[in-house]
């Protein structure tokens, strides 16, 4: 059971830094598709706006992770459901979102 609590944290932490980082502004390499991209490509981005929104991404990515282990931690087994059924539901819309909002990105 602890370890399933250390794991649980640990995805919940790196959750975080992530948002930490992508709010920072720094971090737009680790945007899959935008590290891929020539350099003349990466131009016609706003590079900030990107990790601002990623950022808004992995902090709500991280809010779900905690309902999961919680449910986890704790044993109940609805909590645990809730929080699987908003991850999943968060990371859907949140590439919906990111993809059909590809204009609010570009300079």
């Amino acid at each position: 059971m602890l370890f399933v609590a250390i794991v649980n944290i640990c995805v919940f932490l790196l959750f975080i830094l992530l948002g930490l980082l992508f709010s920072s502004g720094r971090g737009a390499g680790l945007i899959a598709g935008y590290n891929t991209m020539s350099a003349r490509e990466k131009e016609k981005y706003d590079k900030k706006k990107l990790c601002k929104a990623m950022a808004k991404l992995m902090f709500a990515l991280a809010a779900c992770w905690a309902v999961l282990a919680a449910g986890l931690i704790s044993q109940v087994k609805w909590l645990h459901w809730v929080g699987v059924a908003l991850l999943l539901a968060t990371v859907i819309i949140g590439v919906i979102l990111m993809n059909k909002n590809d204009d609010k990105f570009r300079k």
